[in-house]
């Protein structure tokens, strides 16, 4: 049985939902002995003066409750960094696959979680660094992807892929997303790649848009080094972490992706199987 202290509690900022939930999460935390850190989002719903930022949240805390969705999670993500604490997604709405705790469950699976019967999955992270002349001058850990793109208005960018030094090929397309398993429902599938069972040891190549129709998702071992030279000219590439932060491209940078050695800790009921979780948010057939 997990002895949880104290508990994070993060949320999508302006989610009506939050507004009344909130409140009633404090309450039943506080009612159970657990200590609280919000973030300034969560303190506005619960009508405190001030929370603390983002990543700073997770300091001391035994487990992160992310009320939101997909987008909330992969921020809630970085500011756990390499800390290895449960992380438990509860969705505000939305499509939703890593946020897949309704709000209707959200103090029956909160209470099991308590008394250990949560399973906790750990979905592996993704390094990216980007090398300028030899020298690493941005890195990241990723979720879901690592994704360049063109940074201009209606022009196709150049990429040359390597994995594990052999030639892939060179792309021309709208942009390249390195994805996880985790990511693989995410902007990947968008582009046309495949869902991966998140714990197959992979990384998936997927190109959006690309000039030849041959070009086709590809995946390759965990274990690879996946190597993506820009051949544009300076900031006409952008490459973007999970959605939501990232660098400007230079010509000849090179944008390096491994599977990292750590993983996010993510909360899962016992009776929610991943197959679950597509069939009800792809509307896949039932029986």
């Amino acid at each position: 049985m997990p002895i949880i202290k104290a508990a994070g509690i993060v949320s999508k900022p302006n989610a009506p939902a939050a507004v009344d939930l909130v409140p009633k999460l404090i309450q039943w935390l506080t009612g159970r002995g657990i200590a609280i850190r919000l973030d300034d989002a969560t303190a506005r719903y619960a009508a405190r003066a001030a929370g603390v930022p983002r990543e700073e949240v997770p300091e001391g805390c035994d487990v992160i409750i992310v009320l939101g969705g997909d987008g909330t999670l992969l921020s809630a993500a970085r500011a756990i960094g390499h800390r290895e604490i449960p992380l438990f997604p509860v969705n505000l709405g939305g499509l939703g696959f890593l946020t897949a705790i309704s709000v209707d469950e959200l103090f029956f699976e909160l209470e099991r979680f308590l008394c250990g019967e949560h399973r906790i999955e750990k979905r592996k992270l993704l390094t990216a660094e980007v090398e300028r002349s030899g020298r690493v001058v941005a890195a990241y850990d990723a979720l879901n992807d690592a994704v360049l793109t063109k940074a201009s208005i209606a022009r196709m960018i150049d990429l040359d892929a390597f994995v594990d030094d052999q030639f892939v090929c060179a792309y021309k397309a709208d942009g390249l997303i390195v994805a996880t398993p985790t990511g693989s429902t995410a902007y990947s599938l968008s582009a046309g790649g495949p869902i991966i069972f998140p714990s197959v040891p992979a990384i998936c190549l997927t190109p959006i848009c690309p000039h030849m129709l041959t070009n086709r998702p590809v995946i390759v071992s965990e274990a690879s080094v996946v190597r993506v030279t820009s051949r544009g000219p300076d900031e006409s590439v952008f490459l973007t972490i999970d959605g939501q932060v990232g660098t400007p491209i230079h010509e000849r940078d090179v944008l390096v992706c491994r599977s990292s050695q750590y993983s996010l800790h993510l909360v899962r009921p016992p009776r929610m199987m991943f197959f679950d979780v597509l069939r009800q948010k792809l509307k896949w057939g039932e029986r």
